[in-house]
């Protein structure tokens, strides 16, 4: 035995906690793994770089500030006088002594002690930054889009298989309890929708100006040709430019269509799509504005028919997710609003799943007032059922659930709920949209589409619901 913790206390930093997370995601099954250097690695404060420190980068960063047990060294951004120095002088307010970096390949080779980068750079820089930093031996936090196209995210996919390093890809709804509540208990364990049929979803933005920049603060214009940018317009409006992001279809409605297979258990077999540039200017939105999609999905309880639509003129509704079936229906959001399941009227009755704590009751007022009015409900009428409440709810910020599943990973004491595969196979769905709207017509999905040859699943989503 003493060979064998030899062999730990020899390794470096990186690769002991890369072997402990593998240990505790069921990888590896060895007695060299003591519960003493478990536990002294789970204490362990995790070196963390942040690459990309725009809007959604400082996002994750105030999630993290929460998160015990995390220390950054390095923030990464080409807008050094803005972005950058945001992100650093937030980050030395509460302790962290960071160096701040314009080139991300500079920083590899600076930072021998990181353990961990956040990516939340623009999505057609997904590909080089989390292949460079996998094969440095980083455990990568990626934000979706996985990429901004399948080729780059497939690559990241086998750089993942190739250098067994942990990559969570930032679909953050697969580790919010309430999503995970609905899942595991309402639709796996009590079926409490019956066999979904339907599957409909929705996120409407108002009309908003283009982001702009202050007097003074652009980038130097040769910086932005280095990293891929003709002008500061195309650097602060990424997402509407082909090449650089998706469109609304790949920045909003990604996030909810990943929902559509997961509580499916299926990817699609089909997606036909509507869309364009109706309300913006084509030059500056190269992107469709507004996107209409149907999917098809062929699951083992039989056809579901899904549509999803995103429009950035009109913000009626927000955004939400409802899924529907012959007993019940359920609707859910990110944002605590929504949440409610509601019966059919011919369907059993869930008192069994109130007392179980899978659902809250209705109010008695709310009860008290249908039966007041004497309505009968059927398809002709108009009258809403009852409302039953999800009775988790989240405190935390959005992101917050999915980057601790991140980290306890790294310390091995959890498993991913959205590693590489998972982002892989919601990037082929939400891509193609573009493509189906651009074709005109019906595009097939073929089941290989969504599997990388010679990719093997590793660590592999969890369960967990906190």
């Amino acid at each position: 035995m003493s060979g064998e913790r030899s062999d730990i206390q020899g390794m470096d930093r990186r690769s002991f906690l890369r072997y402990t997370a593998a240990a505790g995601a069921g990888l590896i099954f060895s007695p060299l793994i003591r519960a003493q250097e478990r536990e002294q690695s789970a204490l362990e404060d995790i070196n963390v770089a942040l690459l990309g420190s725009g809007s959604q980068g400082q996002v994750l960063l105030n999630s993290c500030l929460k998160i015990p047990g995390l220390n950054f060294q390095a923030v990464c951004d080409i807008w050094q006088d803005w972005n950058q120095k945001r992100a650093a002088r937030l980050l030395q307010k509460y302790g962290h002594d960071v160096t701040r970096y314009i080139d991300y390949q500079e920083m590899l080779a600076s930072e021998p002690d990181l353990d961990a980068v956040i990516i939340a750079t623009p999505d057609f820089w997904h590909e080089e930054h989390a292949v460079a930093c996998l094969e440095a031996g980083l455990s990568v936090y990626c934000e979706k889009e996985m990429s901004n196209t399948l080729d780059g995210a497939r690559n990241i996919m086998l750089a993942q298989r190739r250098t067994g390093t942990i990559l969570q890809i930032g679909h953050q709804r697969r580790s919010n309890p309430r999503y995970l509540h609905v899942y595991n208990r309402l639709i796996q364990d009590a079926q409490i929708l019956g066999t979904i049929t339907t599957v409909n979803g929705q996120w409407n933005r108002a009309v908003q100006p283009d982001n702009s920049w202050p007097d003074g603060a652009a980038i130097d214009p040769a910086i932005l040709r280095r990293f891929g940018y003709e002008n500061m317009h195309q650097f602060r409006n990424w997402r509407w430019y082909r090449g650089l992001g998706g469109g609304p279809i790949v920045d909003l409605g990604s996030h909810q269509i990943d929902i559509y297979n997961w509580f499916l258990d299926s990817p699609p077999s089909s997606v036909t799509a509507n869309g364009g540039t109706d309300y913006y200017d084509p030059a500056t939105h190269e992107w469709y504005d507004t996107v209409m999609a149907l999917y098809t999905y062929n699951t083992e309880y039989g056809t579901v028919r899904a549509f999803y639509q995103t429009i950035t003129t009109n913000s009626n509704q927000g955004y939400y997710e409802k899924f529907l079936g012959d007993e019940g229906s359920v609707v859910i959001s990110e944002s605590a609003s929504r949440g409610s399941v509601y019966r059919e009227p011919g369907a059993p009755q869930w008192d069994k799943w109130v007392k179980l704590g899978y659902i809250n009751a209705p109010e008695e007022d709310e009860q008290n007032q249908q039966q007041e009015s004497g309505a009968v409900l059927d398809v002709r009428e108009t009258l809403a059922p009852p409302a039953f409440e999800l009775p988790v709810e989240l405190n935390d910020p959005y992101h917050m659930p999915h980057l601790k599943n991140f980290f306890n990973t790294i310390r091995g004491k959890d498993t991913l709920n959205c590693p590489a595969d998972i982002g892989y196979e919601t990037a082929v769905t939400v891509l193609r949209v573009n493509e189906a709207v651009e074709a005109g017509r019906t595009l097939p999905f073929r089941p290989d589409e969504f599997e990388v040859p010679g990719a093997i699943s590793g660590i592999t989503s969890g369960e967990t619901e906190s």
